[in-house]
């Protein structure tokens, strides 16, 4: 009598090599990455209301609590839920028939994830406590220093990058990555 696998993986939907995802588990890797996106953007939106709040606030102590907010509470939440959509993708990269270096739409989405990973350590992260330096001496009344205006491009930048990868993954656009074929002589 044979042996039936709980859940098969039809040929056509099969990853690459030595790792696949049965459908369970890609449904499942599925659902963690797109919450994981959907977090990411929702981290975003929080961080361009803070930036927009502590530039255009009403007084000089509301727009100092955002500043320290902003500070506090971005970096880490944001990095966590962009490092654990870049290992579902990979993940779904490697075990299902998309692949990671098989068609343009997977490669330009793995690459917005490593540019804005790397961004939010390299450009984000560095500044934050000048940032929070800032707000607490705006929240006390201290004379305003220079002004932080370079703070609306990052959520401008990932905002952008995080719509246009899920435009992506919704219309999967360009069809395979070619190969090129060396020929036998």
């Amino acid at each position: 009598m044979a042996v039936r696998e709980a859940n098969p993986v039809p040929r056509s939907r099969e990853g690459d090599g030595w790792f696949r995802l049965g459908r369970r588990w890609r449904r499942t890797v599925l659902v963690i990455h797109i919450v994981s996106a959907g977090a990411w953007i929702g981290i975003d939106v929080m961080v361009a209301i803070l930036v927009l709040t502590g530039r255009f606030g009403t007084t000089d102590e509301v727009r100092g609590l955002a500043y320290q907010a902003l500070a506090t509470f971005v970096v880490w939440p944001m990095l966590v839920s962009g490092l654990l959509c870049l290992v579902t993708g990979l993940a779904l990269g490697l075990g299902t028939r998309w692949g990671l270096l098989r068609y343009w739409w997977v490669l330009v989405k793995l690459t917005l994830n490593l540019v804005l990973c790397t961004l939010i350590l390299v450009a984000l992260q560095p500044g934050m406590d000048e940032v929070g330096d800032y707000g607490r001496d705006l929240a006390n009344g201290a004379s305003e220093p220079a002004v932080i205006s370079d703070l609306v491009f990052p959520p401008a930048v990932s905002l952008t990058a995080l719509t246009l990868a899920t435009v992506l993954a919704v219309a999967k656009p360009w069809g395979r990555i070619r190969r090129v074929r060396r020929t036998r002589r």
